[in-house]
């Protein structure tokens, strides 16, 4: 009898810690570290918004008009990341609009398209920092339009797809130095509003939005002269990719070498997060954006810092600003 209840007191013993070592496997599993930390950061000090216009530069970054449920803005903003604290600037004197599009050349900010609840618009202004001064410019030269994009590669600034009674998918360059616009070199991809760029080593990358109420997958790059198609942005059984990311009202933005998506549209809105290798040509799943989900969003990039703010959720409008730290862990409680 005694030699029988060693053996099943020996038998429980094992068996409770091989399941101890199993559920710790388990947990070990469930609780793998991930990198890519979303920390908030000083409150905007006016009013909640979406749709708005953002560049950056230097350490500052810039926020310009926006709709906020009730009313168009024509509100200027600047922000100090060194500082973490917002100052209001010389309001923007054009048309209050929302969905517009900026970029930043040679210190100065620029701002142009939207929409200011009637009108489509097409004018086009500059924003010097050192003079707190607004200056209008010649008119981009496409259609009236909004939910286009808006970015420069070296010193030209280029805007391009929208929305001006149907999408469209032309592409236009500006030339700071004789305030003239041109078309630019023919894009392959498909005609889209509310797409998504972000801009690595002078190399533009653009992609996502909606066309005809379906979310587009194509995905490209472009120098400033040659359109390059990528690996699309579906998972389809014929690719060797294993993701699909399909969102519009998304925002994006680089940081050290890497492109980011985040928020937007994708069925409903969303808070998923993507990374974006140029190397690979391949895009990796973060840890998803802290701050409730959003479309609309806007971002500042700075050379060690990056920040995803506003946006919208139905008829509720954000004031949150979040910092993306993607060499940190995870920590939803920071």
């Amino acid at each position: 009898m005694r030699k029988t209840n060693f053996i099943q007191k020996s038998s429980v013993l094992f068996i409770a810690t091989v399941l101890s070592l199993f559920f710790i496997g388990c947990s070990s599993d469930d609780d793998d570290d991930e990198y890519g930390n979303w920390v908030e950061s000083s409150t905007f000090d006016g009013n909640s918004r979406a749709n708005s216009v953002s560049f950056t530069i230097g350490t500052k970054g810039y926020l310009v008009t926006g709709y906020d449920g009730d009313d168009y803005l024509s509100d200027t903003w600047e922000y100090d990341s060194e500082g973490d604290f917002w100052k209001e600037k010389a309001p923007f004197p054009g048309t209050a609009r929302s969905g517009a599009v900026g970029f930043s050349i040679n210190g100065k900010g620029y701002l142009g398209t939207g929409y200011d609840g009637t009108n489509k618009l097409n004018d086009f202004w500059e924003y010097d920092p050192t003079t707190d001064s607004w200056t209008q410019k010649a008119d981009f030269a496409g259609t009236e339009r909004y939910g286009a994009i808006g970015f420069a590669i070296g010193n030209d600034g280029y805007i391009g797809t929208g929305y001006d009674g149907s999408e469209q998918k032309d592409f236009w360059k500006y030339n700071v130095a004789s305030d003239t616009w041109e078309q630019s070199v023919g894009f392959g991809g498909q005609k889209r509003q509310n797409a998504s760029v972000f801009i690595i080593d002078d190399i533009a990358y653009i992609g996502l939005g909606i066309h005809n109420g379906s979310y587009e997958e194509d995905f490209y790059s472009f120098n400033g002269s040659t359109w390059t198609r990528l690996t699309d942005l579906d998972d389809d059984d014929d690719d060797d990719d294993d993701y699909e990311i399909l969102l519009s009202s998304g925002v994006g933005f680089s940081l050290n070498g890497l492109g980011y998506i985040t928020t937007g549209i994708s069925g409903a809105i969303t808070t998923e997060s993507w990374s974006y290798d140029p190397t690979t040509d391949t895009w990796d799943e973060l840890p998803v954006f802290e701050g409730s989900a959003r479309q609309n969003a806007s971002a500042f990039t700075f050379p060690n810092k990056a920040y995803v703010l506003m946006g919208r959720s139905g008829s509720y409008y954000f004031d949150d600003v979040w910092e993306f730290r993607p060499d940190e862990l995870e920590n939803e409680d920071d």
